[in-house]
């Protein structure tokens, strides 16, 4: 511990006992933290102790801290109040600050003759129709989305007359998204309908627009307009089938703001649903670089996100409770008028709503990342299961093939982003011993990685690259061998082993103490199944194909002045070995790669009693 710590942590073991906020601050007096506690010397001194126990972005922070203030209040719920009021005024770099920069928006309305309607966030002075404003930025893109889709306008860049047939129709055509005027096919005055009738669906409501249409629908179809008749039907089913899709994200509590957080352990996602008389009107998703635990990050986004935002719900609904929800119920109670109440569902279509939320927060961290929302919850669903430090993107397993203690080898599988990473795969033949023993082997391929990561980690890739987690194929015996090559290389990766059953499939996961039943864990169980199996076809393709290259060294070319190559053009020409055994002299001479003393060769070894005095 440094001398500047032990200096702070004895300042915060000075501290009293009582509620209160404090204050971090770095060498320049900038605030770079702010927070609250129920007892301001237990909270302040976990800082300033053990950074073993912190994650990389607390140690950070308390690197940084040249020292600290403190205020001491007559509450907890007056320490929250105080600790929402000075993180508004001072914005400090390590709490969460969440920035809402979308504005109003609004539906857009060319003013071309054959006109597009589009959502956008400003409002121009070019001559266009704009609807709105509105709040919710979300609730626009997708009304404008299902406007175009149900009455098959053009979404493209394409202008119109310009464009008429230049081009085939798009993908949306075919999937009968979009009616194609760019085939310069459709009458102006039909197209100019489906954009009244889509205006007609903005500004009123789908059962509004169902009502008269199928009313027009009927009309047309009683004066054997039977192309409008139908055109009105397609535009009918298009909106049951919206308001179906629309029903899975309903809400049975009218009014209530639904909220969800993912973190792989360096940054996190906030996903807030709205609910507006029981239907979805909006969503936001922040992306925040905390460093706090998820109870503390829950609570901190909470009180940031309603600090600033006067519409507060009668219901929140969080997928995991937050640091002291009773006080922060109490905040918002007396910051609306009006009692609000926080809950966490286990079941039902809450719990439903929550796991949606949770899954959108999830892409959205996996966008930024650079894979989908998917692999990223399983990733994430490891690391809880594991109890990893950050969530392991990039992830090594090993695995030993041989036979009965021949052809020694072993694979090294990767994946990057939930998915196999082949590129970076490696073979390794075992080289320090004779005979079979799996943890020598797995002692020897781990030292030789780390001797590469030695020479080459400067370079940040291949085996310059250190990997989030290290699954070995098998159970303690190869991590007991293993741990020590970790240990001696100074190399800080969490180990574990992938245990089998007596049908070699997947049973659990092990440390050098204990397994971890992973069979109720369907998408990890699955994972690491797969891991498993990528790692072991590996080892025993690769193990294959040591064996059979030995099998052909034992014949061919075992004679001298036969290689691979010449044996290979051997087995070409002849097609097999009975064929070379039986062959004349002159045949093998003849054959292509071939010279009279290797043809000779060949010839004494299938045939030892030849003497080529006798011939002569």
């Amino acid at each position: 511990m440094s001398e500047k710590l032990k200096e702070l942590r004895k300042k915060a073991m000075g501290l009293p006992l009582e509620p209160g906020v404090y204050i971090m601050k770095n060498k320049k007096s900038e605030i770079i933290y702010i927070g609250k506690a129920k007892k301001l010397r237990n909270r302040v001194s976990q800082y300033f102790g053990s950074q073993n126990n912190h994650a990389e972005k607390v140690r950070r922070m308390v690197a940084s801290v040249e020292n600290f203030e403190y205020i001491i209040t007559n509450s907890e719920f007056e320490a929250l109040i105080l600790e929402c009021s000075l993180i508004k005024q001072h914005r400090p770099k390590y709490n969460i600050l969440l920035k809402d920069d979308k504005g109003y928006s609004y539906i857009r309305v060319s003013p071309d003759k054959w006109r597009r309607i589009t959502a956008v966030l400003q409002k121009a002075d070019d001559g266009a129709l704009y609807i709105g404003p509105y709040k919710s930025s979300y609730y626009v893109k997708q009304a404008v989305q299902s406007a175009n889709a149900v009455f098959m306008l053009p979404d493209c860049k394409r202008r119109f007359p310009e464009d008429f047939g230049k081009g085939r129709p798009c993908l949306n055509f075919h999937i009968k998204k979009c009616s194609a005027p760019c085939r310069g096919k459709m009458k102006f005055s039909e197209y100019n309908e489906r954009v009244e009738r889509a205006l007609e669906f903005l500004n009123g409501s789908s059962t509004e627009s169902l009502k008269k249409l199928t009313a027009e629908m009927n009309e047309a179809s009683e004066n054997l307009d039977f192309e409008k008749a139908a055109m009105l039907r397609d535009s009918i089913n298009a909106i049951k089938k919206l308001s179906d899709k629309q029903k899975v994200v309903q809400s049975k509590v009218k009014n209530q703001d639904v909220i969800a957080y993912f973190t792989d352990g360096e940054k996190g996602v906030f996903e807030v649903f709205r609910f507006e008389d029981g239907r979805l009107s909006d969503r936001q998703d922040f992306l925040v670089d905390t460093i706090e635990d998820a109870k503390s990050a829950r609570a901190g986004f909470i009180t940031s996100f309603y600090s600033g935002n006067n519409h507060i719900p009668p219901h929140i609904t969080l997928d995991a409770p937050a640091e002291g929800m009773a006080l922060l119920e109490r905040y918002l109670t007396e910051k609306s008028g009006k009692r609000v109440h926080i809950t966490v569902p286990q079941k039902g279509d809450s719990r439903r709503l929550v796991e949606m939320c949770q899954q959108n927060a999830a892409e959205r961290l996996a966008q930024q990342k650079g894979f989908t929302g998917r692999e990223l919850s399983v990733l994430e669903e490891l690391r809880q299961v594991l109890s990893l430090p950050k969530t392991p993107v990039y992830i090594e397993s090993y695995d030993i093939s041989n036979l009965s203690g021949t052809d020694n080898v072993a694979g090294m599988v990767v994946f990057e982003n939930g998915k196999p990473l082949r590129k970076a795969y490696r073979r390794f033949k075992i080289k320090g011993f004779e005979g079979q023993d799996d943890f020598a082997s797995m002692n020897e391929v781990l030292t030789r990685r780390f001797e590469e990561y030695e020479a080459h980690k400067d370079e940040g890739e291949g085996f310059g690259r250190l990997p989030d987690l290290i699954l070995l194929d098998g159970g303690k015996g190869q991590l007991s061998a293993v741990r020590p090559v970790l240990q001696r290389f100074g190399v800080d990766v969490p180990l574990f082993g992938m245990v089998k059953d007596d049908r070699h499939r997947t049973r659990a996961i092990t440390t050098a103490d204990e397994e971890i039943a992973i069979n109720s864990r369907q998408r990890v169980f699955n994972f690491v199944t797969s891991v498993q199996d990528e790692v072991h076809r590996f080892a025993v393709s690769y193990h294959h194909k040591v064996r059979s290259k030995g099998a052909f060294r034992s014949s061919l070319t075992e004679i001298d002045g036969i290689g691979i190559e010449r044996a290979k053009a051997l087995l070409r020409y002849f097609k097999t070995i009975k064929n070379i055994s039986v062959a004349e002299l002159s045949e093998l001479q003849s054959a292509p790669s071939m010279t009279r003393g290797a043809a000779l060769a060949v010839y004494r070894h299938f045939h030892p009693e030849y003497s080529e005095n006798k011939e002569e």
